[in-house]
């Protein structure tokens, strides 16, 4: 078990070269059959459609999801509301609405549209959490659908910080999850971020209780300071894969990683969103001054998942490329 009273260790003498490798331990058969466990669990159709404070009450925000146009705003009273993005007047986008008095108005004709929506014009189920913002859609998930979508544990929003990031590429949903199933390639593919990468557990051992993967591994602060952790990656649904902090420094944060399809772009290529959510917790005095710096902190823990999703976005689309050609092993 990893120790959390000191969080900052000094790290042994390390050279990328020279650690262990983990290709025989990364087998592409675990990994698929994780990835398929998760496929097959149930998403209520509900998509991420943005962090919940990217959604105003002043103007709308709009994003296309798995070919649909979808717009959001809230009423005065903070509600989240969603629906096509088409004005069904003469299409204009309603992304580009003003929002006066909770409902959006159409910039080509002033039509009106509030909550409860106005005919040809139905409003779509949005759920928000505190941190992202959702939208269900029941014609493109085809699953039975759920009342609100589902949610990982996360620590007490009133004692956390969260910032959320958002990347795009080229690459379908599973690609980004196989990717985030793959545990390994951490210390190898992001030695700026992880050192010592061990894998502890993994679905179908004797000692897995659950369907995770849970690792070892120190977050590198400089080259040989770091702050080490035991963590552990699951899938509550389809497109999510949850990182949550067992024991060291931050235990009981979790990161999330949702994969939301966008369509199809002009050369017809699949586009997919990363929208992960990290939900930070400690109990450290020093993380109340953090939590009170959050508009400062915020952009700092967007580029660290930005720096590190810079790498994997560019494996998924290569996995997604020699998937659908006939070239990936196995």
């Amino acid at each position: 078990m990893v120790s959390d009273r000191v969080p900052v260790r000094r790290l042994p003498a390390w050279t990328w070269a020279e650690q262990q490798p983990t290709w025989r331990d990364a087998r592409p058969g675990l990994i698929e059959a994780a990835l398929k466990r998760a496929q097959a669990r149930p998403s209520g159709n509900w998509y991420v459609l943005a962090a919940s404070r990217q959604v105003r009450g002043d103007r709308p925000f709009g994003r296309t999801i798995a070919g649909v146009e979808v717009v959001a705003w809230r009423t005065p009273d903070g509600a989240l509301h969603a629906g096509p993005g088409e004005c069904p007047h003469l299409g204009a986008p309603l992304c580009r609405a003003a929002v006066t008095g909770g409902e959006l108005v159409c910039r080509w004709h002033g039509l009106a549209i509030g909550a409860r929506g106005v005919p040809g014009w139905d409003p779509l189920p949005a759920h928000d959490d505190g941190v992202l913002a959702w939208v269900r859609l029941d014609a493109v998930g085809g699953e039975d659908p759920l009342p609100a979508p589902v949610l990982p544990r996360r620590p007490d929003p009133q004692t956390s910080l969260d910032a959320v990031y958002t990347g795009i590429g080229r690459c379908e949903p599973e690609d980004v999850v196989a990717n985030r199933l793959d545990p390994w390639h951490g210390s190898w593919f992001h030695p700026y971020s992880f050192v010592g990468l061990r894998v502890l557990e993994v679905p179908g051992d004797d000692t897995g209780q659950v369907d995770q993967f849970v690792i070892e591994v120190a977050f590198r602060l400089t080259r040989r300071f770091g702050v080490p952790v035991r963590a552990a990656f699951s899938c509550p649904e389809p497109r999510t894969v949850v990182m949550d902090i067992l024991d060291g420094e931050g235990a009981g944060s979790v990161v999330e990683t949702h994969a939301v399809p966008l369509g199809i772009d002009d050369a017809g290529h699949p586009r997919t969103a990363v929208i992960e959510a990290t939900i930070a917790n400690s109990p450290r005095p020093g993380f109340a001054v953090a939590r009170r710096g959050a508009p400062l902190m915020r952009p700092a823990m967007r580029w660290a998942a930005a720096r590190l999703w810079r790498d994997d976005l560019a494996y998924a689309r290569r996995r997604y490329e020699l998937r659908t050609t006939g070239r990936w092993p196995g």
